[in-house]
């Protein structure tokens, strides 16, 4: 498996990836497409194109703020679902950052986010906060309830919540 960091906008993978976080993710849990060309010149955020065998499988926006990696998005593509290819890419993610910090929607909305944070808890994180809402990404968007996870506990979640929603919600 590689991870490759995409560097512009203009790479060839960013319109496969936009296209399926598009469909993927709800509308309140987006990015526009000009939020999301943005992230590419922003200095906090990495984008990483994930390869298998030679075919790109999904993509990680993370977020690299004070004392740990926000994973802002965290997707495998739909073709290559249920292969434990996430469990590769959580892998990777405690290898390269020793502190990170996402947020799921909460369990109890529906057979895929219990999904998903079986998927977490199998895979080194626990649940640090069900109080967090996320800000919303613009005009027409909701802010949501969701939970933060980590694979660490925060001396200070209210200061990480504050950054998150300084840097990354800003």
């Amino acid at each position: 498996m590689e991870f490759l960091p995409i560097t512009s906008a203009e790479d060839y993978r960013v319109q496969e990836i936009y296209t399926s976080y598009s469909s993927t993710f709800p509308a309140d849990e987006q990015r526009d497409w000009n939020q999301f060309t943005a992230l590419f010149s922003n200095p906090y955020v990495k984008v990483i194109s994930v390869l298998h065998e030679s075919q790109n499988i999904g993509y990680l926006i993370i977020w690299q703020l004070s004392s740990y990696v926000f994973v802002e998005h965290f997707e495998v593509f739909e073709a290559f679902r249920s292969q434990k290819l996430g469990s590769h890419i959580t892998g990777y993610l405690f290898k390269n950052y020793p502190k990170i910090i996402l947020e799921i929607e909460p369990d109890h909305l529906g057979e895929d986010a219990k999904r998903r944070y079986t998927f977490y808890q199998k895979n080194g994180f626990s649940l640090i906060d069900e109080m967090y809402v996320q800000p919303s990404y613009g005009e027409g968007k909701k802010p949501l309830d969701l939970w933060l996870l980590a694979n660490h506990t925060p001396e200070n979640l209210k200061n990480v919540k504050e950054e998150i929603y300084d840097i990354v919600y800003h």
